[in-house]
């Protein structure tokens, strides 16, 4: 079993595309099996990511490793047709990696700035925040996953089906998914938890490149994992170009010449805090995370503006639906086929209008806020910017795979502290009533970069979208109690402040943006209207804005290695003047290209446990016998690893004996 030929490439007119689940079926999907299951995913990876994630500091995507497992569990048990139970399994279990992601981003911080929160807040933020989420998102989804079919490249969700489809099917293609899943994830593996070799190379390793990193700024990182090689692969060379032209301005441009103008009214306007001794002392990563990052959180905002503009048509399309079931005018509808069926309209919209109101009592009357009138504030604030950056986020899962929701959210904690200043809340109640609608948010827009992922898995497969949205709620709920649950136990044995504290990074970083804010400080407006002005003009120069703002925004060592990947997909699906050949070798590389990303996805997991348990066992080893050769050679020594998993990739997708049935 495998997705048919036109499942990544656009369709042709009137060409469509059939799913592997014929629509006019009836397959397994909901079961109590499936639930049962996904429920006991949801439970298990929204605790041990939240765990890891607090305490390690690192966060690992969910989805495939579900994937992996749900398809290993229905095999062991014998069961046949499994594949919509097991896509409705890592639908509901995908759940945790999103709720997580939007929780510890920002919750932690009312511990670390010393307010009080309850269970049922954190609990509320998050719930409201993933329902929110999967209501905006419902309306887009044929314009994501149909409409724009073969134009996004859906990385994630490709690595997910391939492990899914796979599975089900067995034969050469799972053997060539779990031979490369293997080789990329023992790689990973190696450098994630032991360190054999760095796992990025930098020009500054040379006695040449430190010298102009530590001068000028100037610095190139190429991250050597298996997963960002595979996933630059899926993405193509296009999008990785852009994004890297992205990177590629900032770190060579914009990074550079902030050091060298860090003097008279430039300091100003940097934003608070900001001295030439300090940006002189700061190297080329601190000067990007200082300053030059904000300028991609302001391209990202501006370029969510654009996108929301471009698609009024598909927004008015779906209002225009709504106000036909509300009203019961404009004849019958036409009964839409299984796998073109989501929820109700009317459900939707009622949905929204009954979430937003929770919301707005939650706020009210959950302690959150003083009063009504500021309560309505926040409620306007979760709404304006949940809706519009909805797009945003399923845009940026669409074309990378990586959700800045980190960006976006700090953009939501400086709107709403404005705001909330502006209404007189202040101090520790606003900083606490900035983070909570700062979760919901985060939530929100985690769930809406998941949840396309999971309909674009859907859509491929040809499950039901209905089924997937409306159990999808059901694992928001368990998802929030499980991570807020956990949070608690975590603030009381280890705490988020002081000797031996939890790590949380995101938090830290959110309480860094808000208590200034709240004490009267400013923020880098300058760096953030030239994100805006160069979204504004990437934009009239048809140059896709979003693409370019993310490599911006994603550090260089992210970047560089997609660029890779990618041109090792334009090579291996040009090199040939057979188009069937090159269509042949694309395929089978998407297939090794998903195997590496599944592979690191699942390694990570362990990775994550074994740093937890303090596994360094290598390393000490290494240092014993040859002591700093590890860290003084290590970049040397992964230039060597990382063009051997180049040439492996490049010599399994060109082997002749297997070319033509990939």
């Amino acid at each position: 079993m495998k997705l048919p030929e036109n499942a990544h490439r656009p369709l042709k007119e009137g060409e469509k595309y059939q799913p592997l689940l014929d629509p006019k079926s009836n397959p397994l999907e909901v079961t109590p099996y499936s639930v049962t299951v996904g429920l006991i995913m949801t439970v298990l990876f929204s605790a041990a990511a939240a765990y890891l994630g607090l305490k390690v500091g690192q966060v690992f995507e969910a989805a495939i490793p579900i994937a992996i497992l749900a398809v290993g569990i229905s095999g062991a048990l014998g069961k046949k047709n499994a594949l919509g139970q097991n896509v409705i399994i890592q639908s509901i279990g995908a759940c945790s990696g999103v709720v997580v992601a939007g929780a510890i981003f920002t919750l932690p911080a009312i511990y670390i700035l010393g307010v009080p929160v309850n269970f049922m807040q954190m609990f509320l933020s998050s719930l409201l925040g993933g329902v929110l989420g999967i209501l905006f998102l419902i309306p887009f989804r044929k314009y994501f996953v149909g409409e724009m079919h073969g134009k996004y490249p859906f990385p994630e969700a490709t690595a997910t089906t391939q492990v899914l489809v796979s599975g089900e099917g067995g034969g050469k293609s799972a053997r060539i998914l779990a031979i490369s899943g293997l080789i990329g994830g023992l790689y990973d593996f190696c450098v994630a938890t032991f360190g054999t070799w760095a796992e990025t190379i930098s020009t500054a390793f040379t006695g040449i490149g430190h010298a102009i990193a530590d001068k000028a700024k100037v610095v190139l990182k190429l991250n050597t994992g298996a997963a960002v090689l595979g996933l630059g692969y899926i993405i193509g060379l296009k999008y990785s170009f852009i994004i890297c032209l992205g990177s590629l301005l900032v770190w060579l441009g914009i990074i550079p010449l902030i050091n060298l103008l860090s003097g008279g009214p430039v300091i100003d306007l940097l934003g608070p805090g900001a001295t030439h001794d300090l940006i002189a002392g700061m190297s080329a990563d601190e000067i990007f995370r200082t300053y030059a990052r904000s300028i991609g959180i302001g391209g990202i905002a501006m370029a969510g503006i654009v996108s929301i503009i471009k698609n009024a048509g598909v927004i008015k399309s779906a209002v225009g639906l709504a106000g036909k079931e509300f009203s019961k005018k404009g004849g019958p509808v036409e009964e839409p086929e299984r796998t073109e069926k989501d929820l109700k309209m009317r459900t939707v919209v009622l949905g929204i209008a009954v979430a937003l109101l929770a919301v707005f009592a939650f706020f009210a009357f959950g302690g959150v806020v003083n009063n009504v009138w500021q309560a309505l504030i926040g409620m306007v604030i979760v709404a304006i910017i949940a809706f519009l950056f909805t797009t945003v986020a399923a845009n940026a899962i669409a074309i990378v795979g990586s959700n800045p929701v980190s960006g976006m959210t700090i953009m939501t904690l400086i709107i709403t502290a404005l705001v909330l200043v502006a209404v007189g809340l202040k101090g520790d109640k606003g900083m606490a009533a900035a983070l909570v609608i700062g979760g919901v948010v985060c939530t929100a827009l985690s769930m809406a970069g998941g949840f396309i992922t999971d309909l674009k898995i859907g859509y491929w497969t040809g499950t039901t979208p209905a089924k997937q949205e409306a159990w999808k709620f059901v694992g928001t709920i368990v998802a929030a109690a499980t991570v807020c649950g956990v949070m608690l136990i975590l603030n009381k044995t280890y705490g988020f402040t002081g000797e031996n504290a939890l790590v949380a990074p995101q938090a830290n970083a959110m309480a860094a943006v808000i208590q200034p804010m709240m004490n009267g400080g400013s923020a880098p407006w300058l760096l953030y209207g030239l994100g805006a002005v160069i979204a504004l003009l990437l934009t009239l120069f048809k140059v896709p804005a979003l693409p370019f703002c993310l490599g911006m925004f994603i550090p260089i060592q992210l970047n560089l290695p997609l660029l890779v990947g990618g041109a090792i997909a334009w090579f291996v699906g040009s090199r040939s003047k057979d188009k069937e050949l090159n269509t042949a070798r694309s395929d089978k590389g998407t297939l090794i290209a998903s195997g590496f990303i599944a592979g690191g996805a699942l390694m990570g997991v362990v990775s994550a446990i074994l740093k937890f348990a303090n596994v360094d066992w290598f390393m000490k080893a290494w240092n014993t016998v040859a002591p700093g050769a590890l860290a003084s050679g290590a970049e040397k020594i992964a230039i060597v690893p990382y063009l051997l998993l180049v040439a492996f990739m490049l010599w399994a997708i060109l082997k002749k004996d297997t070319t033509r049935k990939a």
